[in-house]
């Protein structure tokens, strides 16, 4: 029997892993805050929901999370994330199925299901319960459109996995011609075509041009060519902004290791920021490489590494670098890259890192890891060419050298810098009043609100 009162209910579907709970709780806060007529649900395991509560001091009164089943046995210890993967994606859908079903007992029929673009299952979901299904992409967009390609790609590669027949493919298809297949996410061509993930992704695929729209963390203008593509293949996409302003204004800054008054000791754009996310962390000889190549650098630094990696870093580094550099556990990021002082940022590639990057105006160096950063770098670098990598993909200290002095100090640097700085206007403008992002932003809302109890 449905106990609230609200005429419309929308229910969240995270992924528990990486920043992608994150991400769509940001969303599902700025939407309960606007629409405080409705009830919103957040499902996610409960170790995910843990750490939205810890991170977040604003929560709107009309958005409660719920735990959904996350396949760890008891007492399970020392499990690989991939492993974690397996065992959640072993459970769906029917652990986030079942727990729906027992808070619609509580709140009501849900009305509108948001979930994140990995989840292809959600529109049967919302299906079943009459609901309008609205798919979450916040990975990049090029990224997207390549899951989009499976079927395309593997018919062009043949059975034997030809390459070159793929890679021909690829180059035929508007905003993937810059690609190459070695930068396209695991499982679409090559890596296992048949674990878990890539089976998710492939359903994902084929399911979700039916959702009743698209919104992608992302901002009208940065890919043009994307922009046309998305339009012909959704019924409806919205580019809602980057991640980062939309969440800017809704948690205080906790910054407790001091990393804004150290920049603010520094030059204007002399720093280099260093962080690899929170789910990438290099091997113990490229944390050595780095951690020699910024010794052998003048570049003064700010570097956001888990305390368990220190122990991996040369003896007297801490030490000798004291002076210009800092090494923390955890930084502010958005607000780091935003102080005029960080002038290069060395990342993993995350798609919420490159666009906290580009709205900060920041180059980028980069040393991609896993999933969706190879393709990311990719685009960074040989299509808006705002950023450069390491030959081989690999960190060496003299690399490191080398890729400050291009950012920092050469003419090609100033030449991103501009480039830069021209897409960081084109997302600034869209988030205005009258802008691209704010008009979709408000067009999701009155789309989430639109499905009604009957």
């Amino acid at each position: 029997m449905e106990s609230c009162s609200s005429s419309f209910h929308v229910a969240f579907l995270a992924v528990p892993f990486g920043s992608h709970a994150s991400v769509l709780f940001s969303l599902a806060r700025h939407l309960a805050t606007s629409l405080p007529s409705g009830t919103f649900s957040f499902f996610s395991t409960a170790r995910s929901n843990s750490g939205l509560v810890r991170s977040n001091n604003l929560w709107p009164t009309n958005l409660r999370s719920y735990d959904v089943h996350d396949g760890l046995p008891d007492g399970a210890l020392q499990l690989s994330p991939l492993e974690e993967i397996d065992l959640f994606l072993g459970l769906v859908p029917g652990n986030f199925s079942e727990r729906m079903m027992a808070v619609e007992e509580e709140s009501g029929r849900i009305t509108c299901v948001v979930s994140d673009g990995f989840w292809g299952f959600a529109g049967d979901l919302a299906m079943e319960r009459g609901a309008l299904w609205v798919s979450y992409w916040n990975s990049a967009p090029t990224a997207l459109l390549a899951h989009l390609c499976t079927d395309l790609l593997r018919q062009s590669a043949g059975t034997d996995g030809d390459r070159a027949r793929a890679q021909d493919a690829l180059e035929s298809i508007p905003g993937l011609s810059s690609l190459r297949i070695e930068d396209l996410p695991e499982g679409i061509v090559l890596s296992d075509t048949t674990s878990s993930l890539a089976l998710q992704l492939h359903h994902m695929s084929q399911m979700i041009t039916n959702a009743a729209a698209v919104v992608l963390n992302s901002f009208e203008g940065l890919d043009p060519t994307l922009d046309t593509q998305f339009q012909t293949k959704f019924k409806r996409c919205l580019n809602i902004m980057p991640f980062s302003l939309l969440s800017s204004n809704q948690s205080k800054v906790d910054d407790e290791h001091g990393c804004l008054a150290w920049l603010d000791s520094q030059v204007a754009g002399s720093v280099v920021y260093i962080s690899f996310g929170s789910s990438a962390l290099p091997p113990k000889e490229e944390l050595v490489e780095i951690a020699e190549g910024l010794q052998a650098s003048a570049t003064p630094f700010l570097w956001s590494l888990k305390e368990i990696a220190w122990g991996h870093l040369p003896a007297d580094f801490l030490d000798y670098v004291a002076s210009r550099g800092l090494v923390v556990p955890w930084a502010p990021q958005p607000q780091v890259l935003e102080h005029s002082a960080v002038g290069a940022f060395l990342t993993h590639s995350g798609w919420n890192s490159v666009l906290e990057s580009i709205t900060a105006g920041v180059p980028m160096i980069l040393r991609p890891f896993f999933g969706d950063q190879q393709l990311d770098a990719r685009v960074v670098s040989d299509v808006w060419k705002i950023g450069v990598g390491f030959e081989g993909g690999v960190i060496k200290k003299d690399e490191i050298a080398n890729a400050l002095n291009v950012i920092l100090g050469s003419k090609r640097g100033k030449t991103m810098k501009e480039k830069i700085n021209e897409l960081k206007s084109i997302a600034l403008q869209a988030i205005k009043p009258g802008g691209s992002s704010t008009k979709n932003l408000n067009a999701l809302e009155k789309l989430v609100a639109s499905c009604q109890r009957s």
